[in-house]
């Protein structure tokens, strides 16, 4: 039986909790990472860092086969294989005995993660298309906000029960009841005589078309670097409350407050980017993380009394969240417009490009880590003036009006 029309509400929730399994799998592990370094790597703490770049880098690999095969065999499909191979590899890290083994599942959850995120990106272009989609992008990351604000606290609880293995078990759980949802409620997209073959040849001569765009191409790297900011802070925030700080047990309640305070942005996001437009809105939120970065290195170098080096850091953390919520949607929106025929190959070759760079990126800086912020402080710092450089071609042109 064919599932009814979803009603634009249920449609946003579903698409968010989509999105939001990336955030789930990453941020629901960041109380764990003492607990995984304890257990498999004491004698090199820092390394527990990479069961978070693992999953990236898995999302990345994952992200250029998810649209090319939803365009060619519908989205309903592929995220259901998607589904089942995220849940393989949350399994295979439940019963891990080293470190390298975890890191092997991680990368197999990630693989399957990326159908959830990329088609799903692909589902809204389906539908949507220019600023509207940049409005409806905004409204899905406002719910998907919520999703970082509680995984730390669902991951500390867990592992407060049961173990920092249990927490791949309730990754089990999520898949399985948002493949379900999908299944019952979302009618497919992508009807049979819109699919492309899947074959090299085609699929080649659409990733160069993707990447010869001149707007598009932009875009894509930008993202890179904005994603780096991201992934570089989310490497480093727990280590830092815990050996910086000395707050590792208050660590899910701050990110709590810092992601809930930052999904702001989102929202915000989505009432102006009508009104001013997709590359404004990224330009300006670019600028203002950088003043945050040159302020909290200068406090740094200073050497304040800890208590406001602190309040700096968390000022700063909610500043890389919210630039996030400000630019990710815009710039994936932004990539995407001009590819209406091949939105699934699009969706794979900007996310693709995008996660495997930004994570290629963020891993040296998180191995970096030595007892300070400094090194999240400059490479963020570094990937937003990259940012600036390689968008501002972008103003002032046919873009401007995106």
């Amino acid at each position: 039986m064919t599932p009814s029309p979803m009603r634009p509400g249920e449609f946003i929730a579903l698409m968010a909790m989509m999105i939001a399994t990336v955030a789930f799998s990453i941020d629901a592990m960041l109380p764990g990472l003492p607990h995984i370094a304890e257990a498999l790597s004491p004698e090199a703490p820092n390394r527990a860092q990479l069961v978070v770049t693992a999953f990236l880098a898995g999302l990345g690999l994952g992200t250029f086969l998810a649209g090319p095969l939803s365009d060619s065999f519908g989205r309903r499909r592929v995220i259901l294989w998607g589904g089942a191979i995220y849940m393989g590899g949350a399994v295979m890290a439940m019963v891990a005995q080293s470190l390298e083994a975890l890191l092997l599942a991680r990368a197999v959850q990630g693989l399957g993660a990326a159908a959830f995120r990329i088609v799903s990106i692909a589902i809204i272009r389906d539908m949507t298309s220019g600023r509207e989609m940049a409005r409806f992008m905004s409204f899905v990351m406002t719910v998907f906000a919520l999703t970082p604000a509680v995984a730390p606290l669902i991951g500390a609880g867990l592992i407060a029960l049961a173990g920092w293995r249990a927490v791949f078990g309730a990754f089990v759980v999520f898949a399985l009841v948002l493949s379900s949802w999908m299944m019952l409620r979302l009618p497919e997209p992508l009807p049979p005589e819109r699919r492309r073959p899947f074959r090299l040849g085609p699929l080649g001569m659409a990733a160069r078309e993707v990447v010869a765009h001149p707007v598009t191409r932009r875009a894509i790297i930008v993202q890179m670097l904005a994603m780096t900011t991201l992934f570089t802070s989310l490497s480093m925030v727990q280590p830092v409350f815990d050996e910086t700080f000395g707050r590792g047990s208050e660590f899910p309640f701050w990110f709590f407050g810092m992601a809930l305070v930052a999904g702001c942005g989102s929202f915000v996001n989505g009432r102006l980017v009508m009104r001013l437009g997709m590359v404004r809105l990224v330009h300006a939120a670019l600028v203002v993380q950088a003043a945050l970065s040159v302020l909290a290195i200068l406090v740094w170098q200073v050497g304040l009394p800890p208590g406001a080096q602190f309040a700096v850091f968390v000022i700063w953390q909610a500043g890389v969240f919210m630039q996030a919520g400000f630019t990710l949607g815009n710039l994936n929106a932004l990539a995407m417009a001009p590819m209406g025929a091949i939105a699934g190959m699009a969706a794979s070759v900007t996310g693709a490009v995008a996660t495997v760079g930004s994570v290629a990126l963020a891993i040296p800086i998180g191995q970096a880590f030595a007892g300070t912020p400094m090194p999240a402080h400059l490479g963020v710092l570094g990937a937003v003036l990259a940012g600036l450089v390689i968008l501002r071609p972008l103003r002032g042109t046919l873009a401007e009006a995106a």
